[in-house]
């Protein structure tokens, strides 16, 4: 549909204002905001992740295509609660005890959105007993750990250790990242897997996902 195109393209290139027009005159031609989502938010999305992981687009220009991104969740999110829309999992999202940085965090969770994921983000400083407790009421695929401090990372490895001795580690993927995070760090504390950038961190939780489903066959 050509409007769900241009939405796409609008989202790319972060037009926020023509992201709202366009899906309200979606809706008012009667698409389901399920297509909407699919083949006009996460479609665009799809080709900003691509972009940044090759260096193409850059971060001014995912947090413009993220604000247009957030712009259209605002319509479709209460939407899609009433429909059988299939998300792609179910993540919870954080900046660790100590640490009040949000940018990299922030960004996660919009692409992540925008990948067709729920994304619970608790903020940030937040303390073991709150990724525990959200843990247990959303009960998600996923717990992202960020850190921009190396002084904060040692919180990450906590965390992971307070999920392990409540029971709630088993099942659960685990991922890491911020400035100070390396592959070799999120090896040493048990972690699931680590990405240097939004864009990769869709794409190696997905990968994980699919290797769990496949475990369990």
């Amino acid at each position: 549909m050509e409007k769900l195109q241009k939405l796409s393209e609008a989202l790319i290139t972060g037009n926020h204002i023509l992201v709202r027009e366009l899906i309200q005159d979606c809706l008012d031609e009667g698409v389901e905001a399920g297509r909407i989502m699919e083949l006009g938010l996460i479609a665009g999305m799809n080709v900003v992740a691509e972009g940044f992981k090759r260096n193409e687009l850059f971060l001014p220009e995912v947090m413009m295509a993220a604000r247009a991104m957030n712009t259209g969740l605002a319509i479709i999110d209460p939407i899609l609660r009433n429909t059988c829309f299939k998300l792609r999992g179910k993540m919870v999202l954080g900046t660790v005890r100590g640490d009040l940085h949000d940018v990299g965090k922030n960004i996660v969770s919009m692409m992540f959105r925008g990948a067709g994921f729920k994304v619970i983000d608790l903020g940030v400083d937040v303390p073991e007993e709150r990724f525990l407790n959200a843990v247990k009421e959303h009960e998600p695929d996923i717990v992202g750990l960020s850190a921009l401090l190396t002084t904060t990372m040692p919180m990450i490895k906590l965390t992971i250790e307070s999920l392990k001795q409540a029971n709630l580690r088993e099942g659960l993927i685990v991922m890491v990242g911020g400035a100070p995070v390396t592959q070799e760090f999120a090896d040493q504390i048990g972690a699931d897997g680590y990405a240097p950038n939004a864009a990769l961190a869709i794409e190696k939780t997905q990968e994980l996902m699919k290797a769990r489903r496949q475990a369990k066959m």
